[in-house]
């Protein structure tokens, strides 16, 4: 058995630009950098062994802190990057709609097999993204992980996690420097809690991406 300390990055200002970040390497805002200081005093009692992050920017900025209050050296593992949206990633949820509104028709589906013209379907991502997890909890079988990644990643683990489709809109909270806790064992992944953010309590109110009001407005950056 594995422990994972799932974190997802600090806030972006794409993040509240509607855009789509995917795998486009965009830094913290002064928001954001706040969020990875106080993730790192949370963290500082962890008896954690080994700490990943995805190559992505966003990611790095917020494992940084934390690798450095726990005495650890991050690991750079470009498999837990942000799911891949091509030729719309970077875009606002705008202009999406509005230059190619094929495209984010079918987005819209929420179909486990589509994926933005030039990007990572659901189904591709979902695979990349267990592989990564599964032979990372492998690699280090009794262990304590802190892994830093993104939003989607962790859609994915959740999915995962509670035997769910990976249709349908995202069901589950995944907040901005969020703390959520897993064991895996072998194939499988057990949640034992999800989306803490009692650290960042008086904060100002993060960007909520609620992929259930997507027909009706935009969603913030995933």
């Amino acid at each position: 058995m594995t422990e994972l300390i799932l974190v997802r990055h600090g806030e972006t200002d794409w993040n509240r630009e509607l855009r789509f970040q995917g795998h486009v390497d965009v830094g913290l805002n002064a928001i954001g950098l706040e969020q990875a200081r106080r993730l790192a005093a949370r963290l500082g009692g962890e008896p954690a062994h080994h700490l990943y992050a995805s190559d992505l920017l966003r990611a790095q900025q917020t494992a940084q802190p934390v690798a450095q209050q726990l005495g650890l050296a991050g690991v750079t593992e470009p498999a837990l990057r942000e799911q891949s949206f091509g030729l719309v990633d970077g875009m606002r949820v705008d202009d999406i709609k509005a230059q190619h509104p094929q495209a984010w028709a079918a987005w819209l589906q929420f179909d486990e097999d589509y994926g933005m013209p030039g990007g990572e379907s659901t189904r591709q991502f979902h695979a990349r993204v267990t592989d990564a997890v599964y032979r990372i909890a492998r690699d280090h079988r009794g262990a304590t992980l802190v892994i830093v990644t993104h939003g989607g990643v962790l859609d994915m683990i959740y999915r995962t996690a509670r035997s769910m489709s990976l249709s349908g809109p995202r069901q589950s909270e995944i907040p901005n420097a969020g703390v959520s806790r897993v064991l895996v064992r072998e194939r499988t992944i057990e949640i034992v809690s999800w989306a803490d953010t009692s650290h960042l309590a008086d904060l100002p109110p993060q960007p909520v991406y609620d992929q259930l009001k997507l027909v009706g407005s935009g969603p913030p950056a995933p």
